[in-house]
C-alpha cells in the first residue's frame, strides 16, 4: 500500500491484527506478531496508535528499537507480548541473545520495506 502520511495505513494493518489476536494468549518470549518498521521514530508512531486502537483490548505490546533501555524489552519480552513492534537492527540483537523467537509470529508486517531495502546503500 502506498499512501501520504495521515491516510491511515497503521490503522489499515493494526485494526484487523487486534481483532485476529484477540483470541489467544501471549508466550514468553514468542510475539505472535511482528511489526518491523525501519527507523525508530516510524516505530514509537506505530507502538502509539496501536495503543490507541487496542485500549479496550487486553493485548500486550512491546517496542524493540535501540537507544533505549535493553533490560526493559527483555523483562516486557519474558512476559510474553502479542504484538512486537521493531527495528531490523535491535531485533537482530535480541534474537542473537536468545530474548525473542519468531516460531509463534502469526501475523507479519513489513512497513514501508522500499526504505528498508534502501538502508545500508
Amino acid at each position: 500500500m502506498c499512501a501520504q502520511t495521515g491516510t491511515g495505513k497503521t490503522a489499515a494493518f493494526t485494526l484487523p491484527m487486534i481483532d485476529i489476536l484477540s483470541q489467544g494468549r501471549a508466550r514468553a518470549r514468542m510475539p505472535r506478531s511482528l511489526i518491523l518498521e525501519p527507523t525508530r521514530e516510524l516505530a514509537a508512531q506505530v507502538e502509539e496508535s496501536f495503543a490507541k486502537y487496542g485500549k479496550h483490548s487486553k493485548l500486550s505490546c512491546a517496542l524493540l528499537i535501540g537507544g533505549t533501555d535493553f533490560k526493559g524489552q527483555v523483562a516486557k519480552l519474558d512476559k510474553g507480548v502479542d504484538v512486537l513492534i521493531a527495528t531490523p537492527g535491535r531485533l537482530l540483537d535480541h534474537m542473537e541473545r536468545g530474548n525473542v523467537m519468531l516460531t509463534g509470529v502469526e501475523i507479519l508486517v513489513v512497513d514501508e520495506a522500499d526504505r528498508m531495502l534502501d538502508m545500508d546503500r
